[in-house]
């Protein structure tokens, strides 16, 4: 098969040529042996690390992020705390993880109770950031949404129609 004025096979005719020395084909042998064998490998180890939680330390594409909507919890006491976060800008929820900390953790857990008990949900504050700054809370329960205005008419009165009206029409 000819590509580009080339033979493809040549390439691999070359590990056969008798102007190669022996330890010259060895090494290309080797070569791609090793190839071969690191291209399933990497794939395998790429495919296994998306199914788990990022910690948070390492996000560095979402740093500057603000909050993030907490969907979903998991404790592991004295190992880790496992968030399901929507992020913004991102269509699909993102798994993390924190190192565990029994503050972080009370935080967390009273958070999820008043949001439960307003009906809202629970955000996490600069959720990328190493913050040393323990006067603010890292999770809270999202204020409730304040009920729309009503719709002023103010240029008429409401009228409302009459029988007699609405049959002589």
């Amino acid at each position: 098969m000819r590509i580009g004025g080339t033979d493809l096979l040549s390439g691999l005719r070359g590990l056969q040529s008798p102007t190669l020395g022996k330890a010259q084909r060895r090494f290309q042998l080797f070569t791609a042996l090793m190839v071969a064998g690191i291209l399933p490998l990497s794939y395998l180890a790429v495919s296994a690390l998306l199914s788990r939680p990022k910690p948070v330390q390492v996000e560095w594409i979402q740093r500057g992020l603000e909050e993030a909507e907490v969907l979903a919890v998991q404790y592991r006491e004295d190992q880790a705390i496992y968030l399901w976060l929507a992020l913004a800008g991102t269509e699909e929820p993102r798994a993390y993880s924190l190192p565990w900390s029994d503050q972080a953790a009370k935080q967390l857990h009273e958070a999820m109770r008043e949001a439960e008990s307003q009906g809202t949900g629970v955000a996490m504050r600069m959720p990328f950031e190493p913050s040393y700054d323990e006067s603010e809370p890292l999770f809270y329960a999202r204020p409730q949404e304040p009920p729309p205005d009503k719709a002023q008419q103010a240029d008429r009165p409401l009228v409302m129609p009459t029988p007699e009206a609405a049959g002589s029409g």
